[in-house]
């Protein structure tokens, strides 16, 4: 099921990102040939007036061949709706046009999950009322007895006992109440998860937090917020303007480790670990779902905007040269960059792919 989520989400991204392409070419007069979901070899297609509408084999993207991006293959009788025949910043905005919708496309996202309602802690609705609050596992500590245990954020703490002694949960200092003293002694917690009852035995330790036992949990008190339509959307624009702000904070300080060879693999995610935490969103609920396509649609954005070969602010990158020099790179040239990039894509996409993996089996 997360394999079908996952390629449900990356469809609906793809088609978002090359829809900004197709659509800005269609209003510029540029020919577009082809529109396509995943890589060749292809399984199906249909043509609707000059464009190719194709589905491919290889999920792991998509394209927008639109006439023209190769110089070579403009004839001059059809040159004005070509790519290369438009004025650059004409063919910077059909560039531009695919981050620009995913952007919109999280933002719509956003404002999506707060109509239909999405978790938060109490006092954090945006000056509306969050309901329902209920004090709610937020993470675990790594290599503690609740991560050993298989305690997830989202899970909902409603009761202790060690045998002898039972509470009802109410709040975070309840928990700590009972579980500090209680070094070594097994104790059952139980929780609820995706509306089911659970429990679970942890041994509370010493070291995770100065003197007192403790078994690595994370708690705040959580309940949905959910809002009107107008306040959703305006919300829904700042939280997109934060985590586009965020992420890319995040892609510069990747990008300058990896310069400096200090780059760790394990805090990135690639198609497999992606997968998994797209089930796990799911799991939690439609808007969490939501909330976590939107920050894929985000990273997606954030990503092609690095000006490097085979992305499209490498291209952009390329169209404000010509503008500098006032004359097209070489098609040869401009191609063996690609090329040499995508290639370094697909290496590093293994790599992250390599280590997803063995954290699986880890």
């Amino acid at each position: 099921m997360s394999i079908l989520i996952f390629i449900v989400v990356l469809l609906l991204l793809v088609l978002v990102h090359e829809f900004g392409h197709f659509i800005v070419a269609k209003k510029a007069g540029i020919r577009v040939d082809e529109f396509a979901f995943g890589f060749p070899p292809k399984l199906w297609s249909w043509k609707r007036g000059e464009t190719t509408y194709a589905l491919n084999a290889l999920p792991l993207g998509g394209y927008v061949k639109i006439y023209g991006e190769d110089p070579n293959d403009v004839s001059m009788e059809d040159r004005e709706r070509s790519f290369a025949g438009r004025p650059r910043i004409v063919q910077a905005a059909v560039i531009v046009a695919g981050i620009i919708f995913n952007l919109l496309f999280a933002w719509l996202l956003f404002s999506g999950a707060f109509m239909i309602g999405v978790p938060a802690p109490e006092g954090g609705g945006e000056g509306y009322p969050v309901k329902d609050l209920r004090l709610t596992v937020t993470g675990t500590g790594e290599d503690s007895p609740a991560e050993h245990a298989g305690l997830l954020s989202g899970d909902v703490l409603t009761g202790l006992s060690d045998g002898v002694d039972r509470a009802v949960v109410v709040n975070a200092d309840q928990v700590i109440a009972f579980i500090s003293p209680r070094e070594g002694k097994s104790v059952t917690l139980s929780y609820e998860r995706g509306g089911e009852e659970h429990s679970v035995v942890v041994t509370p330790v010493s070291g995770i937090v100065p003197d007192v036992a403790a078994i690595g949990i994370y708690m705040d008190t959580v309940g949905t917020l959910r809002l009107p339509p107008h306040a959703a959307l305006w919300v829904g624009l700042k939280k997109t303007y934060q985590f586009t702000e965020l992420i890319a904070v995040g892609v510069v300080q990747f990008l300058k480790d990896a310069v400096t060879g200090q780059t760790d693999f394990s805090t990135v995610a690639g198609p497999v670990g992606i997968v998994r935490q797209v089930g796990e969103a799911a799991g939690f609920g439609f808007a969490n779902l939501l909330l976590f396509t939107a920050l894929i649609s985000i990273n997606l954005a954030v990503i092609n905007i690095i000006p490097f070969p085979a992305l499209d602010g490498g291209r952009l990158l390329f169209i404000v040269i010509e503008g500098v020099m006032r004359r097209p790179i070489r098609p040869r040239v401009a191609n063996a960059w690609n090329v040499a990039g995508f290639a370094l894509l697909m290496l590093l996409m293994l790599a992250v792919t390599y280590h997803d993996v063995a954290k699986l089996l880890h």
